[in-house]
């Protein structure tokens, strides 16, 4: 079961706006909102649509996490970790 089916099973009553295609990039909610974790969201991008690291970076910056959809835009964490 993915975590988003798993917080749709858990809040049946909340309906959680989702960004096509970053499904397994969600790593929680904070409200009614989904969490998105950025460099997840990076790796589908180089992944699933062949992009280098830096065509990545920056078509996420500007056309995913720009794009404002509502009061419940989900929210990006950068959860990187630094050595």
């Amino acid at each position: 079961m993915t975590i988003l089916e798993q917080i749709i099973k858990h809040y049946p009553d909340i309906e959680f706006l989702s960004a096509d295609g970053f499904e397994d990039a969600i790593i929680g909610i904070s409200g009614e909102k989904l969490v998105y974790s950025i460099n997840k969201c990076i790796d589908i991008l180089m992944t699933k649509d062949k992009m280098s690291t830096e065509e990545a970076i920056e078509y996420f910056y500007f056309n995913v996490e720009g794009a404002y959809v509502g009061e419940k835009t989900p929210i990006w964490v950068n959860d990187e970790i630094f050595n």
